[in-house]
């Protein structure tokens, strides 16, 4: 039943707004093309409009406020025309410090009201609320008011709907506006309605018909007594209905009728076009046997335009060759660098895992002649540390190769974090139950986050790692989850051990791959494992923290979203 009224006073204040057309236009009439597009738009003849200003751009569009004037030409016949998607597109194209930038917002927010796009119109609305009827051209703030409660109605908010209505109401009511007057009591007369508030919605209906009666306006006719019908069916008085329908079809033929003389107007008014286009056609033919004259020139000039633009050619080339021969060097930098890294690692630290296993096994040799069988058990548990530690660098070093050549496999999806840290923890157990280490998973089961499986088991291998290694016998780690920020959640391994000083807490964030120095000299590690964390961390779009204090345990937190990140 709800039938939305727009801009009822546009009409009778024509002249205001003609004229400040007339006066900005003013400096831009020696311009052929848009000088007639003014005209037209004038004139209120739309499709000359459109064709004049398609001509005014496609051969001037350096002076920006001349195009902004074309563009608004179009974008406001466009909307005369019903072609909402061209309109919108045109005013959307409209420089901000335009002259008429409320009267553009006002345009946009009438083709979104109409299109149901019921919060963006708002949005438009309301930036123009304040200003008076002069700074919209004309147009009436009871409309703008009218509007604003029209969308605050089909977005349910019916208080703020109700203000603005009878708001405009009363100011239509003050300036006797009739037409405009029968739309506003049939929109707020639907906003009780939609409210089943029949007693507040149906004595403006009756308004809205009775005002009707008194004027020549078809639609407003028509609406009026649809919604009587309506109403009256409503109620269940059938014969009331009955005349309501009767009378609506008769307004209803009334309305094709009248439709029937504008589509008979379109067309004279189309024909009329066409031979205007004729005209145009005309003008350009002998445009072109005036040009046909100068041929000479313009071969000339083509010949050293062609010259010029394979000159041009080349040049680009042989820039473009350049820049694809930099991009190869510095890619051929970055793996050599790769490369140095890799062997740097190699050579360091798994040449003191092999020479520390040489030195075990020959003393697990002499202890086995001397059958010493509490040495030997000993060397056999050392022995199995260095070669797990070396299992673990080699693991790593593939690991992070992978990643910096490209070739690792990143697939990221929910996750629930208390069965990938059960899994990775198991593997764990035989070395804790031999070190005494006591390790708690107290990560909710319904924590989830997005991240790639394989890269985070590796990352939580890495860290448990590390907390067993830096761990006394006896000391506990507690792998936990915390909340510091909206949309990530904190995943927490810590541990009793050790810890580190801010030296080198400091040194571990740095982007670099060696640590500079140890503080404990009988562990062996490079730093590698801490390295490829915080590249993956960042490949899952995580972020990486420690807390430590010396003597008192770690921290080592992985925040990763909750929320699928994108791309």
């Amino acid at each position: 039943m709800i039938s939305v009224a727009f801009y009822a006073q546009e009409k009778e204040t024509t002249s205001y707004f003609d004229n400040e057309v007339k006066r900005v236009s003013n400096g831009y009439l020696k311009e052929s093309a848009f000088a007639k597009a003014h005209t037209y738009f004038l004139q209120k003849e739309w499709d000359s409009t459109l064709v004049y200003s398609m001509e005014q751009l496609t051969t001037n569009v350096d002076d920006k406020a001349l195009k902004d004037l074309c563009l608004f030409f179009r974008g406001y016949a466009f909307k005369e025309k019903g072609l909402l998607n061209e309109s919108k597109t045109a005013f959307l194209g409209i420089s901000e410090d335009f002259t008429f930038y409320n009267q553009v917002k006002l345009k946009l927010g009438t083709i979104l009201l109409e299109e149901q796009d019921y919060k963006n119109a708002l949005t438009y609305f309301k930036e123009i609320e304040q200003y008076s009827t002069d700074e919209l051209l004309g147009i009436q703030k009871d409309n703008i008011e009218e509007n604003i409660g029209l969308c605050y109605m089909h977005l349910e908010q019916f208080d703020k709907a109700e203000s603005y209505l009878n708001r405009s109401i009363a100011l239509k009511e003050a300036r006797k506006d009739t037409l405009s007057l029968i739309g506003s009591y049939g929109n707020i007369a639907n906003l009780y309605y939609v409210q089943y508030k029949d007693t507040l919605a149906i004595p403006y209906f009756e308004k809205a018909y009775t005002l009707s009666k008194g004027i020549k306006h078809f639609p407003s006719k028509s609406d009026a007594t649809f919604n009587m019908a309506i109403v009256e069916e409503n109620r269940e008085n059938m014969a009331a209905a009955l005349m309501y329908r009767k009378e609506y079809e008769q307004w209803k033929d009334s309305l094709n009728d009248q439709n029937k003389v504008y589509e008979v107007a379109q067309m004279e008014k189309e024909f009329a076009v066409k031979q205007k286009q004729k005209e145009v056609s005309l003008l350009e033919a002998e445009n072109k046997i005036k040009e046909a004259q100068k041929d000479g020139l313009l071969y000339s000039s083509i010949i050293l335009l062609a010259l010029l633009g394979t000159g041009v050619y080349f040049y680009r080339e042989k820039v473009k060759t350049n820049k694809i021969i930099v991009a190869q060097k510095e890619n051929l930098d970055e793996l050599n660098a790769t490369k140095d890294k890799l062997f740097s690692i190699v050579s360091h630290d798994l040449r003191s895992s092999v020479h520390a296993l040489k030195a075990s096994n020959s003393d697990l040799v002499d202890h086995l002649e001397a059958k010493n069988l509490e040495k030997v058990n000993t060397l056999l548990h050392s022995n199995s540390a260095i070669v797990n530690g070396a299992y673990n660098l080699l693991d790593n070093l593939l690991n992070w190769a992978l990643l910096q050549t490209k070739q690792s496999y990143f697939e990221i999806t929910e996750l629930r974090l208390f069965f990938i840290v059960e899994q990775v923890a198991h593997n764990y157990k035989a070395l804790l139950l031999e070190k005494k280490i006591h390790l708690e998973n107290a990560v909710l089961k319904s924590d989830k986050v997005y991240a790639d499986q394989e890269s985070l088991k590796i990352i939580l291998r890495n860290i448990i790692d590390n907390a067993i290694k830096f761990s006394n016998p006896e000391d506990t780690i507690k792998i936990y989850t915390q909340a510091t920020r909206e949309g990530y959640c904190d995943l927490v391994i810590e541990d009793t051990g050790i810890g580190m000083s801010e030296a080198t807490r400091q040194n571990l964030l740095k982007e670099t791959i060696v640590t500079s120095e140890k503080e404990n000299k009988e562990i062996i590690g490079s730093g590698l494992g801490m390295q490829l964390c915080k590249s993956m961390i960042k490949k899952n779009h995580g972020e990486f923290f420690i807390e430590s204090t010396l003597g008192k345990g770690t921290k080592m937190i992985v925040s990763l979203a909750k929320i699928a990140p994108n791309g």
